[in-house]
C-alpha cells in the first residue's frame, strides 16, 4: 500500500510545478515580445507550443506527488467533481499562486535587460499577464470561462481512465495535457490570451505590480479579475457536465 502523500509536501510541488510552468511560459512570452531578444517576433504558434511544454515540465516534476494540479481551476473543479478533498482546496491554491509570483520574477531577472530595452508598457505587461485583444469585458469573461471549461472536462475525462492514484494533470499523463494546451492556445487564444489559470495570471499580475520594471505603466487590475473568475467558473461548469455525464452513464 503506497504512503499517502503529506498535504505539505503536495504543496510544496504545486509551488515547484508552477514555478517552473510560469517561468517557462512567461518566458517564452518575454523571449518573442521584447526587444533585441533573438526570439523577437516569433508568433503565436511558438508561444502555444511553448505554453504546452511549460505545462509538460510542470506536471512532470509534480505529478508522482501532488497530482499536478498547477491551476486553481483545476483544483476546485476536481473538487467540485468529486475527486480532490475540499479541505487541501486552499492550500493548494495559496502554494500555486505563490509559485506564479516567483516564477515571474525569475522571468524578469533572466530578461531585465531586454525589458529595459522595450518601449511600451502593454508589452511589458503582456510577458506577465493576459490583455484582451478586443476589451469587452462581458466576451472576455465568457472567454475564459469556455477555454477552462474545456481543459478541465477533458482532463476529466481522460483521468476517469486513467491508471494514476493521484488526481490532477499528472493523472492523465504530461503529454496529453500538453497538447491540450497547445490546442486550447490555437484555438481559443486569439481572443483573451487564454489564461485559464488564475494562477497563471494573477501571481504574475501580483510580480508585475511589485517589481521595480522600468516603464511598466499598469498592472490593469481593473481586468484582473476576468482571468481569476472565469477560469474557476469554467471549471466549476466542467465538473457539472461530468457529474451529469456520468450519472446518466450509470442510470
Amino acid at each position: 500500500m503506497e504512503q499517502e502523500v503529506p498535504v505539505f509536501v503536495q504543496c510544496v510541488f504545486e509551488f515547484l510545478g508552477t514555478l517552473v510552468l510560469i517561468l517557462l511560459g512567461c518566458g517564452v512570452v518575454a523571449c518573442v515580445s521584447l526587444r533585441k531578444s533573438k526570439g523577437e517576433g516569433g508568433g503565436w504558434i511558438v508561444v502555444t507550443l511553448a505554453w504546452g511544454l511549460a505545462v509538460f515540465c510542470g506536471v512532470l516534476i509534480a505529478g508522482p506527488w501532488s497530482g499536478a494540479h498547477l491551476n486553481p481551476a483545476v483544483t476546485l473543479g476536481l473538487a467540485a467533481a468529486g475527486k480532490f478533498p475540499w479541505t487541501d482546496v486552499g492550500p493548494f491554491i495559496v502554494a500555486q499562486i505563490l509559485g506564479g509570483i516567483l516564477g515571474a520574477v525569475l522571468v524578469y531577472v533572466f530578461y531585465k535587460d531586454h525589458f529595459d530595452a522595450t518601449e511600451g508598457a502593454e508589452a511589458k505587461l503582456g510577458v506577465f499577464s493576459t490583455i484582451p485583444a478586443i476589451p469587452n469585458k462581458t466576451r472576455n469573461l465568457i472567454c475564459e470561462i469556455i477555454g477552462t471549461f474545456i481543459l478541465v472536462l477533458v482532463i476529466l475525462f481522460i483521468g476517469d481512465e486513467g491508471n494514476a492514484s493521484q488526481v490532477g494533470l499528472g493523472s492523465v499523463g504530461a503529454l496529453p495535457v500538453a497538447l491540450l494546451v497547445v490546442v486550447i492556445g490555437m484555438s481559443l487564444g486569439g481572443t483573451t490570451g487564454y489564461a485559464i489559470n488564475p494562477a497563471r495570471d494573477l501571481g504574475p499580475r501580483i510580480a508585475h505590480a511589485i517589481l521595480p520594471i522600468k516603464g511598466k505603466g499598469s498592472s490593469q487590475w481593473h481586468y484582473s479579475w476576468i482571468p481569476v473568475v472565469g477560469p474557476l467558473l469554467g471549471g466549476v461548469v466542467a465538473a457539472l457536465v461530468y457529474w451529469i455525464v456520468k450519472t446518466m452513464m450509470q442510470a
